[in-house]
């Protein structure tokens, strides 16, 4: 329905309700109380849409708070007025303590319901009446794990289950990367909508658009620890550094690229393997190659095979910050009496 209809109506609404009371009041015209009751309703109408256009932090979230803060301020004050009540004889005195805590306990109630807005109203879109044990999973997606991808086929192969939220900062950002005059993050930005998009058409995977903000915050990474905090979420991303502020601040973190170094293949010395070696390596006699994980592979005695498929045996399996490095010795070459610099090899 179209908000200048509800407009309309309401002024004629207004108008019909004056003439009403004109009929209990015969002495006025009923005209006249007509007018009245359009110019009651025209006033109200007016300080609607000024409340819109200046009053920016009015929302249905803080108005829906500051009516359950206001319900609460009057049940206690009826409670404690009854309570007093019972020291109080006099009628008039009572009537006076009564408006005092009334007056008192809704501003209250408003004040502290307002201050609270983000736990009351980010909360209740999500709660359900369900059994104690068995709560909905909650999981915020960083812009990170969208643009990235990955996310796609955890969702598609069931390893990441559970409700997707996807906040609307969030969403503006990846928007912003989209629109950017640099190509590279262009593709990206585009990328990321593209992913999207594939998460809400698999059937079995529920996407929900995020819409409440973090007032005050204005960083996305701290309010997407914040929005986690509020729901008792978990956070899906790709940055480290999101990854570690969110730990310290107590929130679960689901790092995609951890997970992608947890599944890699554990290679044992004296297993087989098949490379390709596509450059040299640090020492002269080393060449390189990547598995299709991104393992990185040393060839020992294999500078002169780059280009070429390599069969060899793992001699050894190096753990670094960086990743896993495999030493890899080609069939019929010698075995190397040392790797001084092999220990070093980077990527």
């Amino acid at each position: 329905m179209n908000l200048r209809f509800i407009r309309i109506g309401f002024l004629v609404i207004g108008g019909l309700l004056g003439v009403q009371y004109g009929q209990q009041h015969p002495a006025v015209p009923w005209w006249l109380w007509c007018a009245l009751g359009t110019t009651a309703g025209a006033f109200l109408v007016v300080f609607e849409a000024l409340l819109h256009r200046f009053g920016r932090g009015v929302s249905v979230r803080g108005f829906s708070a500051a009516v359950f803060g206001l319900l609460f301020g009057l049940i206690m004050a009826n409670m404690v007025s009854d309570a007093i009540g019972l020291a109080v004889k006099t009628p008039e005195a009572m009537s006076t303590i009564r408006l005092i805590v009334t007056w008192v306990f809704a501003y209250i109630g408003m004040v502290v319901a307002l201050r609270g807005r983000d736990e009351f109203n980010v909360i209740i879109p999500y709660v359900r009446l369900s059994r104690q044990d068995h709560s909905e999973d909650l999981v915020v997606v960083d812009t990170s794990a969208i643009i990235d991808g990955r996310i796609a086929d955890l969702c598609k192969t069931r390893f990441l289950q559970g409700k997707l939220l996807v906040p609307r900062f969030v969403l503006r950002e990846l928007q912003a990367v989209a629109d950017s005059a640099d190509p590279l993050k262009r593709t990206r930005g585009r990328r990321g909508l593209e992913v999207l998009n594939s998460l809400r058409s698999q059937p079995h995977v529920n996407v929900h658009i995020h819409e409440e903000d973090v007032p005050g915050v204005a960083e996305t990474d701290a309010k997407l620890v914040k929005v986690a905090q509020l729901l008792g979420a978990r956070v899906v991303t790709t940055d480290y550094n999101l990854n570690k502020v969110a730990e310290l601040q107590g929130v679960s973190v689901l790092n995609v690229n951890e997970l992608a170094q947890a599944l890699r293949p554990v290679m044992l010395p004296g297993e087989t393997l098949e490379v390709k070696p596509i450059k040299e390596g640090k020492e002269p006699h080393q060449s390189v190659a990547y598995l299709e994980d991104g393992t990185m592979v040393v060839v020992e005695q294999g500078r002169h095979l780059i280009g070429q498929t390599v069969h060899g045996v793992v001699t050894s399996v190096l753990q670094t910050a960086a990743g896993r490095m495999i030493f890899v010795r080609p069939d019929g070459a010698a075995p190397s009496p040392s790797r001084p610099g092999g220990m070093s090899q980077r990527r």
